[in-house]
């Protein structure tokens, strides 16, 4: 350091005035010296707010096993530190949070700390660990170092403060984020790679009470989000629904019939007389999905539909050999059994009337039934069939006579029903005709796949401009051919005819499946209500609100025709909005405000998956179905659905993106009610007088040093893992264990310097090492008197007051032999026990050793981020990234009112870091009592 830089550091605070607008200090690390920082300034009445962004204080030391150099418990020593530490008066805890923003200057610091959300009350928790018990997701367990495993809900370590659990997220998963009904697929997925299929069946009606139901027709977005897709195809989400929803419905069928209790009943709902009541128009998925919500919410519900039969298009717009109708009406009488009441054949058209009849919200699910039509000449002549009253005949059982001919105008999935039951309706010849490409159909891709090999054609590029007819019945349908311009406001190239390019089709029927909008027109006048020039509902597309209070419109008569799942997302939205209505609270929760990133595991997150055997790498399993030419013959169920054995094997292919699957069974069981998968970040605003630094230290990664062979060898371990192994607390119970083959360790070889003092990774020396390996291979003896360590050095650092001593102690007393060397790298033999190649400095020769296990004592780095922090710190950093401090006031920053104390300032070992941290509470605390 130059003597300016000595002046100016020099100087710091001291001698100068400092204007002190707050009495607080912010300690930011809550590791042994952040500890030790809060609770000198505490006991000196200073209010401290010590901020740690992991779940717990405690740092690396709660890791270790003993201490060196007097070999005491680590834990033992620390934990009534943190247990004072969290009780202290004068100390607030903000754990899991990290410094987003620091304005102002010494004596008046403005701290912005973001507070991750925890999805468990910390208050509230008792550590019973219940929740554990259920989670699905199983992790790598850090605190272990990666030895053992815990739950995607977990508590960092027994002693943990606060010991409270906490639920790691990594965002929403692209599946659920891209699901209108937010659906949790991974959830119900990890619970059927588990057999838990009656949990996983719960889940999904969580969001969705028709799951068999949307689980054959859905047009699942899930799938084209899912992040196996990048790999070779989506987890066929849609199809697992289905699986789990008919496993489950068969047993319990099975158990009714021999007397036991159904396994999808729900616990009964009992709603009381004097409950709220609520009125929804329409019995189609978007009025039955927010029925089922509200009558579980224990309001009183009733619907009005105008058709004689519930299930709106479900019912009438989908043809069986899609969806049984045994199948619907069991998801449907599930929902009637929650004690909702259903009036059918009774259409309403005074809204008001129903306010008057004590209802006290409503929910208007009108659906879009009303067909438009093509508006071609001669369209009014007999056998001319519009799409939806035409599959509402179907549906209901009514005659229809359609010819040998039937030409279907229309590219959605309304077009490819009606022509696939032309085809189970006897017709010998169905085309579609469509004035798009193949590529602009808006139907689903393998819905149009299933249509042709059943024998219907497409003819593309083609626009009907008149019906021909003899004797009044239609005979053939003028068309002409188009091309495709330029985008219009779909998004879709707009057609273009082509002059002179007509054509006729004989047909004996026409079935106009082009489009359809809500029947609005039978409502009173005196509605109120806003109408968009689409013919729908004006609403919040959040809350679905309309513009009258109490009111609220969804599916398709607020959104125009969309798929099922999003009538489904509109009934729960609906019920969620009409059930914070009533109660008078905010319509949208700080979670629906503030979502959650999409999670997208990263390639190295991916490949660990498949390494350890946790991903199946199977291709996709492929949906059975019934052989074309039985299928067409009548309505029978095309897809067969998968078996058990598929079902497993395909929910293994998740890749568990988001980390927890958000599939509620921790809060099902949770006693306490303390988990809430609502909860978002929270940005707290502090005022402080001074700033201490104490973020210590992260591990050096050692996989970068190739020819030590860490991750491609199992026996080969870091000093931190080794720490955890021998611990008693650890995931051995404190037996040393070999990797490989869970065989006793009894010859080590520890590996001195992996990334420090090395002119590719770190210059600098960590300083701890050298005697942190010395006590490692004390512990091996102590644990195993027959064990015998080898410490492969260049020099020791052992110059500290009774160091030679230990290291003396350690040849003398705990079989530790010292050989000065460099190794050159590690292999293993065929019993993957490693073996260390290695020169001798002293000799010059080359030797090896064989050992059961493997320590790299790896370099011990400043904390990731330790930029960003700098940064907003407005401090400087040296060249190896550590805070650059005064060397004449060893806590002092280049920035007055900021220290730093402990790893963070430079290598220190535990008792230099607890004393540095009382060095850095003097200083602060002479800045906020004026000193």
């Amino acid at each position: 350091m130059s003597e300016e830089e000595i002046k100016t550091f020099g100087e710091g605070t001291r001698g100068r005035e400092v204007s002190v607008v707050s009495r607080d200090v912010l300690v930011i690390g809550g590791g042994v010296a952040g500890i030790q920082v809060a609770l000198d300034l505490a006991d000196m009445g200073i209010q401290v707010h010590l901020v740690e962004k992991t779940p717990s204080i405690g740092g690396r030391m709660a890791q270790l096993d003993k201490t060196f150099p007097t070999n005491d418990c680590s834990i033992c020593i620390l934990a009534p530190k943190m247990a004072e530490c969290s009780r202290h008066p004068n100390i607030t805890l903000h754990t899991y949070s990290q410094i987003k923003e620091i304005t102002g200057s010494v004596g008046d610091f403005k701290v912005q700390v973001l507070k991750h959300a925890r999805f468990v009350d910390e208050e509230k928790c008792t550590a019973c660990g219940d929740c554990v018990e259920v989670c699905p997701i199983t992790l790598s367990d850090e605190f272990n170092m990666g030895l053992s495993e815990w739950r995607a809900i977990y508590r960092p370590y027994a002693q943990a403060i606060p010991n409270a659990y906490l639920v790691s997220k990594r965002g929403t998963s692209p599946c659920k984020a891209a699901c209108p009904a937010e659906t949790s697929a991974q959830g119900y997925i990890a619970l059927i790679a588990q057999g838990r299929y009656e949990e996983a069946l719960e889940v999904v009606k969580q969001h969705n009470p028709f799951p068999a139901t949307v689980g054959r027709v859905c047009n699942h977005p899930c799938e084209g989000e899912c992040n196996r897709g990048e790999l070779d195809e989506a987890v066929a989400i849609c199809s697992l629904k289905r699986f789990v929803a008919d496993w489950v419905y068969a047993e319990s069928d099975r158990r009714s019939a021999i007397g036991d209790e159904p396994t999808d009943a729900l616990p009964p709902t009992v709603t009381s007389q004097d409950a709220r009541r609520v009125a929804i128009v329409g019995a189609g998925p978007a009025g039955l999905s927010a029925a089922h919500f509200l009558a579980r919410m224990g309001y009183r519900v009733t619907i009005f539909e105008a058709l004689p039969v519930p299930g709106g298009m479900m019912r009438v717009g989908i043809p069986s050999y899609r969806l049984p109708r045994h199948v619907l009406q069991r998801e449907i009488d599930s929902i009637l059994d929650l004690g909702v009441e259903l009036k059918l054949c009774t259409p309403i058209n005074d809204i008001n009337n129903l306010f008057g009849q004590g209802y006290e919200a409503i929910f208007l699910a009108i659906g879009a039934h009303e067909p438009q039509h093509l508006d071609i000449p001669g369209e009014d002549a007999e056998g001319v069939y519009q799409g939806v009253p035409f599959l509402r005949t179907v549906n209901l059982g009514g005659e229809i006579r359609l010819g040998k001919k039937v030409v279907v105008v229309g590219g959605g999935n309304t077009a490819i029903d009606a022509a696939r039951s032309a085809l189970r309706l006897g017709a010998e010849e169905v085309i579609i005709a469509y004035r798009r490409s193949r590529a602009e159909m808006p139907a689903n891709a393998w819905e149009i796949e299933d249509a042709e090999r059943e024998g219907v054609r497409l003819e593309l590029l083609t626009q009907p401009i008149e019906v021909i007819s003899e004797n009044g019945h239609i005979s053939s349908v003028r068309c002409i051919r188009m091309r495709l311009g330029e985008p219009d406001e779909s998004g879709r190239r707009r057609p273009i005819p082509i002059e002179g390019s007509e054509f006729d089709i004989e047909a004996d029927a026409l079935i106009a499946a082009v489009a359809q909008v809500p029947e609005i027109s039978f409502l009173k006048a005196d509605h109120g209500l806003g109408i968009t020039p689409r013919g729908t509902f004006v609403v919040n597309p959040q809350t679905l609100e309309t513009n009258r209070p109490g009111i609220f419109a969804g599916g398709d008569a607020a959104r125009g025709p969309d798929a099922l799942i999003q009538a489904i997302a509109d009934g729960r939205r609906a019920a969620l909005s009409m059930d914070r209505y009533l109660r008078g609270e905010p319509l949208l929760t700080p979670r629906e405000l503030q979502p959650l990133p999409v999670a997208h595991p990263t390639d190295r997150e991916i490949a660990e998956l498949i390494k350890s055997g946790e991903v199946n790498m199977r291709p996709r399993e492929m949906m059975p179905t019934a052989p074309v030419q039985e299928r067409i013959r009548d309505f029978r169920e095309v897809e067969l659905g998968l078996t058990e054995e598929q079902a497993h094997a395909e929910a293994l292919r998740c890749l568990r993106c988001g980390i927890c699957s958000e599939c509620w069974r921790c809060m099902e069981v949770c006693g306490p009610k303390c988990i809430d998968h609502q909860m978002a970040e929270q940005t707290l605003s502090l005022q402080v007088g001074a700033i201490v630094v104490a973020t210590g230290f992260d591990p050096f990664d050692p996989s970068v040093v190739r020819q030590y062979g860490y991750g491609k060898y199992r026996n080969v371990i870091t000093s931190l893992e080794y720490e955890r192994m021998i611990s008693a607390s650890g995931p051995t119970g404190g037996h040393l264990r070999r990797l490989s083959d869970k065989k006793p360790a009894k010859r080590l070889g520890f590996i001195q310097c992996v990334g420090s003092r090395d002119m590719k990774h770190n210059h600098f020396c960590s300083s701890v090492c050298c005697m942190h390996a010395t006590k490692e291979a004390i512990l091996a003896n102590e644990h195993d008197r027959e064990a015998r360590s080898t410490i492969f050095y260049t020099d020791l650092r052992a110059a500290g007051k009774g160091f030679q001593e230990y290291v003396a102690r350690a040849q003398r007393e705990y079989n530790v032999t010292y050989v000065r060397s460099r190794v050159a790298e590690i292999t293993q033999d065929e019993n993957e026990s490693p073996i260390i190649w290695y020169e001798d400095i002293s000799s010059g020769q080359a030797g090896s050793e064989t050992v059961d296990l493997a320590v790299l004592a790896i370099s011990l780095m400043p904390r990731r981020g330790a930029k960003d922090l700098a940064a907003l710190l407005g401090v400087e950093l040296d060249e190896y990234n550590f805070i650059k401090t005064d060397p004449f006031s060893l806590t002092d920053t280049t920035r007055p009112g900021v220290f730093a104390c402990g790893y963070c300032r430079g290598p220190a070992d535990i008792p230099e870091s607890v004393a540095q941290a009382s060095g850095a509470a003097a200083r602060a605390a002479e800045i906020v009592m004026g000193g």
